[in-house]
């Protein structure tokens, strides 16, 4: 069973529908901490503020003990889509400070790209490039749209935004992308395909 978590972040549906069209037969939209503390495979959406996002998740009783439990200590595979991803880290920093789920050391900053053509946010295809060999992420396009990026460790793509901005982080059974997979067309539907089958 693959628990995909509705704590109101956005783009839930388009992800759910991705996901089945990349063969996932066995999904739940779920809000329900027992069920991701059984679920095989967790994905985290997420669109919108950072804070917003983290209070949201937070408010559910259970919901990060589960996560954390499931994911750091009993290595389900875990995928974090967008701001998903970006609660992987230590900290955000858009409209203040505020604390996430501390799984891989970074924080999430605002895009200052270095050319004044460079507009933020990010929006549109660019190039995802891998900074070493991972079973999840290959060279090709994906669909990007944020204003703030992680910067920190475990990195494992770029793209090229005025300057290198992460595009994806991992570690372990771990897997934080930046951009929306939901609407990468076939590059994004062959990561969730291989995300799928993956044992990390």
């Amino acid at each position: 069973m693959l628990a995909l978590i509705d704590y109101g972040a956005g783009n839930l549906y388009s992800v759910a529908n991705a996901l089945k069209a990349a063969g996932c037969d066995d999904l739940i939209v779920t809000a329900d901490p027992d069920a991701v503390a059984r679920a095989d495979r967790i994905v985290l959406p997420g669109v919108g503020a950072f804070g917003a996002c983290a209070r949201a998740l937070r408010s559910i009783d259970g919901m990060v003990d589960a996560l954390d439990r499931r994911v750091r200590t009993e290595a389900a595979p875990f995928l974090g889509v967008c701001v998903g991803m970006q609660l992987m880290a230590d900290a955000g920093e858009e409209m203040g400070t505020h604390p996430g789920l501390g799984w891989i050391a970074g924080r999430v900053r605002k895009l200052e790209p270095g050319s004044m053509d460079a507009k933020v946010p990010h929006m549109g295809w660019n190039d995802v490039i891998p900074t070493g060999e991972h079973p999840l992420i290959v060279p090709g396009e994906a669909y990007f749209l944020h204003s703030y990026a992680f910067d920190g460790a475990d990195v494992i793509a770029t793209t090229d935004h005025a300057g290198p901005v992460t595009a994806a982080i991992g570690r372990d059974n771990m897997l934080g992308v930046q951009f929306h997979p939901e609407k990468s067309q076939s590059y994004g539907l062959a990561i969730l395909e291989r995300f799928l089958a993956w044992r990390s």
